[in-house]
């Protein structure tokens, strides 16, 4: 019955907290974050960071938080943008890799870990981006889908990249460089395939189903489906849950379907997910690491901004929206807390670094919302919207 005590507290304290964080200025996401680091391990000790069911609950929060994103991106505004969208990858995976790699060689890490601390560095997860734009009214932006197309050819190349790494140095594992990217085209062309002759078809007949809430449990349905493919081709699930949501978004259950969806998930499974990335938080030994921990978290913002705004500088975007769009890139997130935690099972992240890295790890995250808004609120990017 413990885990009924753990829900009263991430109900109540993300709502309030995520107040506290508007009447500030400040997003509130940023204050629901936060609240995971203080109700965890960390600080307070009230939630453990070992709750499966937790762990259970903040992902299907992750995954219906990027289904209300594909349902609000704005497929044309995508579809124009990939040119973009790449660069901003591809320049946000070049200059964090270089970066995690020259500072864990600076602290004397062997190459291999050092490669692996390069991977952890170039993984982006926008789910917290993504939030922070919709409180905004920007998800349907230019710099909005920018963003969000990003992240999905980030995680391409992050996963292939670490496919590559672990099959170089060797950990146990075989990895076959050619059949991952073979189930990544494969997972890309039926999800291309499904949402554009069968998501229609199956909205339209199940939503007349005589039960109640057909319409919302069918694109549940989807969505869950999407991800679990995803998860099964080597890719996020959220890429899946994204790619569902954009489907869906397609068809007219758009609306009524976003309009049940949030209150499912913002109710209860999205403050659990925001909380849970606080939960892995711990300051044991840290204090022995601080200047490994410092300009870690240097290298890990200014290298993903800078390399994500210069790629949408080479694509036509102006500085102001450069810089915007690199800030949207800056969170790890749940997509390097994976990543570490598979370094530290295979040997590839050495375990006394393990909570420094995790700690930047969080820390990019807390920083990416208040850059947003900054960034958004300016009048630079509505001009932009509005052409």
């Amino acid at each position: 019955m413990e885990f009924f005590l753990y829900l009263v507290l991430i109900l109540l304290f993300t709502k309030v907290a995520g107040d506290i964080s508007v009447r500030l200025g400040q997003p509130s996401v940023l204050g629901k974050l936060i609240v995971g680091i203080i109700l965890g391990p960390a600080v307070l000790g009230w939630i453990p960071d070992d709750s499966s069911f937790i762990h259970e609950m903040s992902e299907i929060g992750v995954l219906l938080l990027m289904f209300i994103a594909g349902l609000e991106t704005d497929l044309d505004q995508l579809k124009s943008n990939w040119k973009s969208a790449i660069a901003v990858a591809v320049g946000g995976i070049i200059l964090p890799f270089i970066g995690g790699f020259g500072i864990a060689e600076l602290f004397g890490f062997s190459n291999s870990a050092a490669l692996f601390m390069g991977v952890i560095m170039s993984a982006t997860s926008v789910s917290i981006s993504a939030q922070v734009l919709k409180d905004l009214n920007k998800l349907d932006s230019r710099e909005g889908t920018t963003i969000l197309g990003a992240a999905v050819a980030d995680d391409v190349l992050v996963v292939i990249l670490l496919a590559v790494l672990m099959s170089l140095i060797g950990t146990g594992e075989s990895v076959n460089l050619g059949l991952l990217i073979g189930k990544q085209v494969v997972f890309f062309i039926v999800i291309f395939v499904a949402g554009w002759l069968l998501v229609p078809r199956m909205m339209g007949l199940f939503s007349k189903l005589k039960v109640t809430e057909a319409t919302v449990t069918t694109a549940l349905i989807i969505c869950f489906s999407f991800a679990y493919f995803a998860d099964k081709m080597g890719m996020a699930g959220i890429i899946g849950s994204f790619a569902a949501g954009i489907a869906i978004s397609q068809t007219s259950f758009k609306h009524v379907v976003e309009r049940k969806i949030e209150p499912i998930a913002y109710s209860i499974f999205v403050p659990v997910f925001f909380v849970s990335i606080g939960l892995s938080v711990s300051f044991e030994g840290v204090g022995q690491q601080i200047g490994f921990l410092l300009l870690l978290l240097v290298v890990a913002i200014t290298s993903k901004w800078l390399g994500g705004g210069i790629g949408a500088r080479l694509t036509g975007f102006n500085t102001h929206s450069s810089l915007a769009i690199g800030a949207g890139m800056i969170s790890r997130g749940e997509v390097a807390l994976i990543i570490a935690a598979t370094g530290l099972q295979t040997g590839l992240l050495l375990p006394e670094y393990f909570t420094s890295v995790i700690i930047v790890v969080i820390l990019t995250t807390l920083v990416t919302p208040p850059l947003l808004k900054y960034f958004f609120h300016e009048p630079t990017i509505v001009k932009e919207k509005a052409n």
